[in-house]
């Protein structure tokens, strides 16, 4: 397959730059963070919310980019990388716990996402499935020492209102292991793409306590949170450079 030669204008890189294999994160000062981890890195582009570096993991070539939060502006980042070539990306996050087993500073592993996204409703029939690539899942597991694996909620909704109400309850019975708000729109890209996709998430906090319903005590500052994102961050890249 030729190689493309393209620029890619929202995040602000040309593909020859890019590697074949990305770690995305949402926020820019963790992709600052990411990129002290790896070797001879370097700043790639800063453009809106989409911030990139490129180096190497353990003598692998890769690279990290922030895509913002909330699927539709995140959608724009993984789109590009996948026109720019990009063949393997993992998503690293955090999310909130949905199963009381999931505690704070526990590693989710996804291996499929609810589309409540607010935008693979626009691009894919109701009933097409966002499911992570079993290779990049596995490899995961591999990387990560103890984590739960199983279905996350993908949410267009931070902050509860009171109008319509939340159905985290109802996700929480069927069995969700957490909520985030970018997966299924990496997960469904990537399968129209060809392109593997995976996901591993620092919990950080659970939005279905009884003292936090309105998000009002939500704090992802805090050590353990820290510690487990350092921990996903690892593992994505050692997964992704297989």
């Amino acid at each position: 397959m030729e190689t493309p030669n393209i620029d890619l204008p929202i995040i602000g890189v040309h593909s020859r730059d890019l590697p074949e294999a990305m770690v995305v994160v949402g926020d820019p000062i963790r992709a600052e963070k990411a990129a002290e981890m790896l070797d001879d890195v370097h700043l790639l582009a800063r453009n809106r919310e989409y911030v990139s570096y490129v180096g190497s993991y353990e003598g692998a070539s890769v690279g990290v980019i922030s895509h913002g939060v909330g699927s539709p502006g995140a959608a724009i980042c993984f789109e590009e990388l996948f026109r720019g070539g990009v063949k393997r990306v993992v998503r690293a996050g955090t999310a909130g716990g949905m199963q009381p087993e999931v505690q704070d500073g526990d590693l989710v592993i996804a291996t499929g996402a609810v589309r409540t996204d607010g935008y693979t409703q626009g691009i894919v029939p109701e009933g097409f499935p966002a499911v992570a690539d079993r290779g990049l899942t596995t490899a995961l597991v591999d990387a990560a020492a103890e984590t739960h694996e199983g279905i996350v909620l993908t949410s267009a909704v931070f902050y509860p209102q009171q109008v319509i109400g939340s159905d985290l309850e109802l996700w929480q019975r069927s069995g969700v292991m957490a909520v985030e708000m970018e997966a299924a729109a990496l997960f469904v890209l990537a399968s129209l793409h060809g392109v593997a996709a995976g996901a591993i998430f620092a919990i950080d906090g659970n939005p279905l306590d009884d003292d936090d319903s309105d998000m009002s005590g939500y704090d992802p500052d805090r050590d353990v949170v820290h510690q487990a994102v350092d921990r996903a961050l690892h593992a994505a890249f050692a997964a992704v450079t297989v």
